[in-house]
């Protein structure tokens, strides 16, 4: 098939981008990577009046260190975020995660924006930006707001985004340089969605942990945060943490369901063992996972 008409435009300043998009009136549809968005054009999915290229808005692009933390450009490509120095040394975790994204060819056009934006439950990204505290930063010609990342989805691929809005940054917290980065996903193939995900990160000051961020990808409608997970693991001594224990409380956050790729009981056993795992050897501890 081929995409119904739309016209369509390039603007080069935010402000321009701002402007068609309140013009529109919920009519306009945002181009960056078009990884998911060619696709859903051809077969007429999706069918904006008019289609907004930010390819050309240079302030969308690009990595900077900025207010306490890292600011990403939502247009920065994948590939660039895994080459970026910035990010290797100060969000171990995004780059790590990042390598998880679709493929290396898929990585040169994807942007880390439009995977957060778009909001798919099993990705990454969504659940990465929620596992760090991330802030998407907004603007229309309405104005400017930050979102926190783990407020931002309603459920897949629905967003709490008005429509004449348009994502500005991602703007991640400072994580100090001794954080242990916590990443696993089971799918079927590299590059699929994963079946089961988990990313986060946790920091360790004199034995204990003293701050910890994790989040489930593909254990239900949107990106899920492991609070009980989290709240368990802070204070403790590393010698007294039992994974298991804490691997149930984080499951009984999710939302896992049923569908043609896995179960929701598949996803929970998974999910309690992958954490377990995962935490204790990123951890060190004793005990067996």
């Amino acid at each position: 098939m081929k995409a119904a008409p739309f016209d369509y435009v390039a603007p080069e300043t935010i402000e321009e981008a701002c402007a068609h998009l309140a013009e529109a009136g919920g009519g306009a549809t945002v181009l960056a990577g078009g990884q998911t968005l060619m696709p859903l054009l051809a077969l007429r999915m999706s069918q904006p009046f008019i289609l907004v290229d930010i390819n050309r808005i240079a302030a969308l692009q690009g990595v900077t260190r900025a207010d306490g933390g890292v600011r990403v450009g939502p247009v920065t490509r994948q590939n660039a975020v895994l080459a970026d120095p910035t990010l290797a040394m100060t969000l171990p975790l995004l780059v790590t995660a990042m390598r998880h994204v679709g493929h290396h060819q898929t990585r040169n056009r994807g942007t880390i924006g439009g995977s957060i934006a778009l909001g798919e439950p099993a990705a990454e990204m969504p659940a990465t930006a929620a596992a760090l505290g991330a802030e998407v930063e907004v603007r229309s010609t309405r104005g400017v707001r930050r979102i926190a990342a783990d407020q931002l989805y309603l459920g897949p691929y629905m967003t709490t985004l008005e429509p004449d809005e348009l994502v500005t940054a991602i703007h991640y917290p400072e994580w100090p340089a001794n954080t242990v980065t916590i990443f696993r996903e089971v799918a079927r193939r590299p590059g699929d969605f994963a079946l089961v995900g988990l990313t986060g990160a946790v920091v360790v000051e004199g034995g204990r942990i003293a701050r910890a961020g994790l989040a489930w990808f593909g254990m239900g409608p949107t990106p899920i945060k492991a609070r009980q997970a989290e709240q368990a693991l802070i204070g403790q001594p590393l010698d007294a943490i039992d994974a298991r224990g804490i691997a149930e409380l984080a499951v009984a956050d999710t939302a896992p369901f049923d569908d043609h790729h896995a179960t929701a009981d598949y996803r929970r056993t998974v999910g309690r063992r992958i954490f377990a795992r995962t935490v204790s050897e990123a951890l060190n501890l004793r005990q067996a996972a």
